[in-house]
């Protein structure tokens, strides 16, 4: 009786350490860098600075963009910009995040739209110059365009 008590008690050792490895496993796939920079010029709403968050897990991706210096002319309900960024792939082509997701913004607020869902490949790398986000907002089309590469550079996803 003693082997078997001590062979169960070293099987649940043993899948707690394996549960434990588990929790502390190294997470999903990464994008670096998470944050950039551009410059962007929009038909409506102005020009100036914005920034692009990139998330990654596995294949499937997330970019959001925030601005302070480009406005909403009129006030938005949350969740009512329905959004398309396309950026362009280092490798040939277009990547594609789209979505619905903002927050509420006051008339003459910054525009955030995001998070943008996309799937990518590891070692895509993507940049906003060259692409542009559409944001169609009660009807009327809105489009932003980089006006120089992103900075620090391209997100490249693993």
């Amino acid at each position: 009786m003693r082997g078997k008590r001590l062979g169960i008690t070293t099987a649940l050792a043993g899948g707690t350490l394996a549960a434990t490895a588990l929790a502390f496993a190294p997470a999903a796939a990464a994008v670096t860098p998470q944050t950039a920079t551009i410059n962007a010029t929009c038909s409506i709403g102005g020009s100036g600075s914005a920034t692009l968050t990139a998330t990654q897990s596995g294949t499937a991706a997330t970019v959001t963009l925030s601005s302070t210096d480009i406005t909403a002319p009129i006030s938005v309900a949350q969740d009512s910009i329905s959004s398309t960024l396309t950026m362009v792939k280092a490798s040939g082509g277009t990547t594609v995040f789209s979505g619905t997701k903002n927050p509420a913004i006051a008339a003459g607020g910054g525009v955030a739209v995001g998070p943008l869902d996309g799937t990518v490949a590891s070692g895509d790398s993507l940049e906003a110059f060259g692409g542009s986000l559409q944001m169609v907002v009660f009807g009327i089309t809105i489009t932003c365009t980089a006006d120089a590469a992103q900075s620090p550079g391209p997100f490249v996803f693993e």
